[in-house]
């Protein structure tokens, strides 16, 4: 198989058995492990249909941390959850790959390495990771959207692994990817605005189409590969079963990256490629 050609045609792969069972448990085990040492102080709920939702300063500082991020429906009126707080995260993000020492390793494989590169991406670094839970029966739907919306560069740059770490289905939520549609050019941008919070800034305000759109139902092991471009989404999870997933976005460093995207990080930490960290 040809995946440059493939890739470069329809915006996405999806590569079946890419990472062994085990590792997929041990990420899942980690995982949990944080949640439940997770105290919450501050309640941040992710939304992607309410981005005023997202613009507190526990999201816009969690560019090199590690934040918990609930769902939606986790909440009764009271503001009380719904069930256990292992059931109600709906991702943690955003700096895990970096602070972390086992998604650290999970992240930046040889082959993983060897992948950015075959892809393009001259001078790759890990900018962004994501343990998304996709709970059950309140797993929110995430709409159709481009990476590179949050995630911009100048040339676009952004390239997206997403790890199957259970099996994905129609039933618990699984992908939708337009194939092609990663040629029909980038049509916002989010960033900070000036006055506080965030914002759209509109680039092209035709709508993303989402008639001939594809599932990616695939097993647990699978990565899925996305153009910073594609258009993509998920689908609520309504069934029993969860659809853990681990996501980890790259740019590459020869491109310009705005001062004005959302996701800062200090200077103490600043994105690094696939090699090991440095120790002082």
């Amino acid at each position: 198989m040809d995946r440059v050609r493939d890739f470069e045609r329809q915006g996405f792969l999806v590569l079946p058995g890419f990472v062994p069972p085990v590792a997929c448990d041990a990420l899942k085990a980690r995982a949990e492990e944080l949640v439940a040492g997770f105290r919450p102080e501050t309640v941040s709920v992710f939304s992607t249909h309410e981005q005023t939702r997202t613009s507190d300063e526990y999201f816009l500082s969690s560019g090199d941390h590690i934040r918990f991020f609930f769902e939606e429906n986790a909440f009764r009126p009271d503001g009380s959850l719904r069930q256990d707080k292992a059931l109600s995260i709906n991702k943690i993000g955003h700096a895990l790959h970096d602070l972390d020492p086992l998604f650290d390793g999970f992240s930046r494989t040889p082959e993983l390495a060897r992948l950015a590169s075959e892809l393009g991406l001259k001078q790759p670094l890990l900018l962004q990771s994501m343990y998304i839970f996709k709970q059950p029966h309140i797993g929110g739907e995430v709409n159709c959207h481009q990476d590179a919306t949050f995630l911009y560069t100048e040339p676009s740059t952004c390239l997206g692994f997403w790890f199957a770490l259970e099996d994905a289905t129609l039933e618990n939520g699984c992908l939708w990817a337009l194939p092609g549609g990663h040629m029909l050019g980038l049509k916002k941008r989010f960033v900070r605005a000036e006055g506080g919070g965030t914002a759209f800034q509109v680039l092209d305000s035709t709508p993303l189409p989402e008639e001939g759109m594809v599932p990616l139902e695939v097993k647990k092991g699978t990565l899925v590969v996305l153009h910073g471009l594609l258009p993509h989404k998920s689908g609520a999870n309504s069934s029993s079963k969860s659809r853990h997933a681990y996501s980890l976005h790259l740019i590459d460093g020869t491109a310009r990256y705005p001062a004005d995207n959302w996701l800062h990080r200090s200077p103490t930490l600043p994105p690094r490629g696939f090699e090991p960290p440095t120790r002082g």
